[in-house]
């Protein structure tokens, strides 16, 4: 589900040319990661996740040049301007404090620094039943889901933290495209 995710977010790395440092929030076993290193070598990756056993599929990669961590997104345990670019693919929807993500994005970004970000919206209708019914169903069986949110509110989270949107859309397979920046 997520490989569908992958090629805008690389689309958008194109226009970050000359980043250093990347991390990918919510990395889960490093598939982006793996592209990335693959496109970009010799850049500087690192990847965090909450769930252990994620981690260590990840670390079993040895990625060039990569450092894998165990963390939550919402609270990132990085020193201030740090990143040059933030990318999350289909993690988003798992956090239950969403606003403390950005905020922490925003502190790790580099002034000029770009968050890529991709996760599930829909119009109103389909977003309640997919909040109240699907959602639901879902976490009884262990999936973790907390909430899909619309376009309306991720702009309202990033200006809330400080980002400055550059692009916000609803795209094919109701996926949410997102490309804020930290200001310079």
């Amino acid at each position: 589900m997520c490989k569908k995710d992958y090629p805008p977010i690389l689309n958008e790395i194109k226009n970050e040319p000359h980043f250093d440092s990347l991390l990918d929030a919510g990395c889960g076993t490093a598939p982006m990661l793996s592209l990335l290193c693959e496109a970009y070598p010799g850049k500087s990756y690192t990847g965090i996740d909450l769930t252990p056993a994620m981690i260590d599929k990840a670390k079993a990669k040895h990625l060039p040049n990569t450092t894998f961590v165990v963390g939550d997104c919402e609270n990132l345990p990085f020193e201030g301007n740090r990143f040059d670019i933030v990318i999350n693919s289909q993690s988003f929807h798992h956090y239950p404090n969403p606003q403390q993500f950005f905020h922490s994005v925003y502190r790790v970004l580099k002034p000029g620094g770009c968050l890529i970000l991709r996760d599930n919206t829909a119009p109103p209708v389909i977003m309640w039943f997919v909040n109240h019914v699907e959602l639901p169903l879902a976490n009884l069986i262990g999936h973790g889901d907390v909430k899909a949110h619309s376009i309306g509110e991720v702009k309202t989270m990033c200006a809330n933290a400080g980002l400055l949107v550059e692009k916000i859309e609803a795209q094919k397979g109701f996926r949410l495209h997102l490309v804020a920046r930290k200001p310079d």
